[in-house]
């Protein structure tokens, strides 16, 4: 009876190591990945595909690395033109080349993206930053987001890294920028207004002026009709229309009146 558990143990104990062994024969690949072969700690030249594939079990192994758009996010903080404090958070997208993923592990590492991506991220937003004012920062995010995407790509293209989108999520500034651009708003809006009512005082007193002017001219123009119409008969004719016949009573010249009998 122990002979055959002795037997059945050695059988059992074989099996598993088959298992073992044929399980850490194969790798599986998955899909937007490609696969470094590691040999007793030397990284193999090429990847592997996706899919299945064999390895020799115990003696190499398979480092899986993400070919896929990534998304990494970055808080970081630059000095502005006029020498603003801007601590800034980028979303950056970016992805790895697939046919330089061994040489990216073998040269850097798995954490390429702590040792790289969020380095070069800081150095090329500084660069930028320090080429506007705080307050062009704000106003001019889109150009600061393809100037990070174009320097970034010159750093780290040649390692076999692609930035494809930049996104600025936040600018923020100091207390006493922010405090500062408030009252510069206020103070803008206060002079837009002032001088939008200086203009339309301006122009109500150019359209009454010219109301006025239109006016007199039509009443110069009536009097010079009616001027021109009353002639010497014309006048005769209007004082015979409304005499009654009757001659004056009395005449004066100066102080002294006479009476006409």
């Amino acid at each position: 009876m122990t002979k055959k558990i002795k037997t059945l143990v050695i059988i059992l104990v074989a099996a598993l190591f088959v298992v073992t062994v044929a399980a850490n024969a194969f790798t599986i690949v998955d899909a937007g990945h490609t696969g470094v072969v590691v040999t007793l700690g030397k990284v193999n030249e090429g990847v592997l595909q996706e899919g299945m594939h064999l390895k020799v079990p115990f003696v190499q192994k398979v480092i899986k690395i993400d070919n896929r758009i990534v998304k990494l996010e970055v808080d970081t903080e630059a000095f502005s033109k006029d020498l603003q404090t801007v601590e800034t958070t980028l979303a950056i997208n970016y992805r790895v080349d697939t046919s330089k993923s061994y040489s990216i592990y073998k040269n850097i590492g798995a954490n390429y993206e702590e040792v790289l991506v969020a380095p070069a991220v800081n150095e090329v937003l500084k660069a930028i930053t320090a080429q506007y004012t705080a307050e062009e920062s704000v106003t001019n995010r889109s150009l600061i987001s393809d100037g990070l995407i174009k320097g970034l790509n010159d750093k780290l293209n040649n390692i076999g890294l692609y930035i494809t989108d930049v996104n600025i999520i936040n600018f923020d500034f100091s207390e006493a920028f922010i405090t500062a651009i408030e009252e510069k708003q206020v103070a803008q809006q206060q002079l837009l207004k002032a001088e939008t009512e200086k203009q339309t005082a301006i122009t109500n007193a150019e359209a009454e002026a010219e109301t006025t002017r239109i006016k007199a001219e039509a009443e110069a123009d009536a009097n010079n009709k009616i001027k021109a119409s009353l002639d010497e008969n014309v006048i005769r004719s209007k004082f015979y229309d409304k005499w009654d016949g009757k001659l004056p009573e009395a005449m004066g010249s100066d102080s002294i009146i006479t009476s006409i009998e």
